[in-house]
């Protein structure tokens, strides 16, 4: 666990690297229940979402015509966007790789013009650079995109609990639902994560990773990427917690290699520079992947107990 005092400090700059979403006022919502299906998210597992709950939105943006949106979609788009993330990541490493000083010169030359030649950098100092940009990308990426799974899950909480898993949408409870909605999406980091738990009984799992990168965020933007006092626990060190996969080729078993997600901790401490492998870069997006699987899951487990107790 992170130290309280920093974590404080921590979800309150977070906040500068989220983006918001907008609630869109004068709509109505109704949802129903379809049979299980599943959402495929990494090449050795199958993740099932038990329920999935449509929307259907009287939105001015659509010419007022009706709008269906259910959270299994969401889900599916949630982790397409982030496959695309993924994909560019591994595009972006790739490319590095292939990179060549000759064609990085070629390249600077052909214009035979530079806007500040005397601020030109050489083909090793713009890898160093590449590299840091690169790393910063990757982690705001991955709070950005955890955020809006949060928000996307929070919104569909908050109109089951105002509904009482009525499909029947009131007047006053569409009201009750997007007061509730816009709180939380202006709320910070910390506070998203109390409401969840207390609102709703959702206890996120990985937010100590989602903080922890935050905290990397933070070291990468105000401290030159070198971690100080201030980002460690109680046993001075700054823990990232991150998902990999577990290959198991057990002998005689047919078919493909069987796999599972592990816990891998990277671990930083007072004086060291923030350092990621491209592997853990990866694995970055892959635990963001875990973190809203399993949070889209809980929504889905919430709204069937709602309508369970009904």
């Amino acid at each position: 666990m992170i130290k309280t005092a920093y974590k404080k400090t921590l979800y309150a700059s977070a906040g500068v690297y989220v983006s918001h979403h907008q609630i869109i006022s004068s709509v109505k919502y109704e949802y129903m229940v379809v049979l299980p299906t599943t959402i495929h998210w990494i090449k050795f597992f199958r993740i099932n979402i038990i329920d999935t709950f449509f929307m259907t939105a009287q939105s001015n943006s659509n010419n007022g015509q009706p709008q269906q949106v259910n959270l299994q979609q969401i889900a599916q788009q949630f982790m397409s966007g982030l496959q695309r993330h993924f994909d560019m990541l591994a595009f972006n490493l790739a490319s590095r790789e292939s990179v060549q000083e000759d064609s990085y010169n070629q390249h600077i030359n052909a214009p035979r013009i530079m806007p500040a030649a005397a601020r030109h950098q050489n083909f090793e100092q713009m890898q160093a650079y590449a590299r840091d940009l690169l790393v910063r990308q990757v982690i705001g990426d991955a709070l950005n995109l955890s955020v809006t799974a949060m928000h996307n899950a929070h919104f569909f909480l908050a109109l089951v609990k105002a509904t009482n898993a009525n499909k029947n949408l009131s007047p006053e409870a569409q009201k009750e639902a997007q007061s509730v909605q816009q709180a939380f999406v202006t709320a910070q980091l910390d506070k998203k994560f109390n409401r969840m738990e207390q609102d709703y009984g959702i206890m996120c799992e990985l937010e100590d990773s989602i903080t922890a990168l935050g905290a990397v965020m933070q070291i990468l933007i105000k401290q030159s990427g070198m971690v100080q006092a201030a980002q460690l626990n109680e046993q001075d060190e700054l823990v990232i917690g991150l998902k990999t996969v577990e290959i198991k080729d057990v002998a005689g078993l047919e078919g493909p290699p069987q796999g599972k997600l592990v816990d891998l901790r990277k671990i930083f401490r007072a004086g060291e520079a923030i350092r990621f492998n491209d592997v853990e870069l990866q694995l970055v997006l892959v635990t963001v992947a875990s973190f809203a699987d399993s949070l889209f899951k809980s929504v889905a487990a919430y709204a069937r107990s709602m309508q369970d107790d009904v």
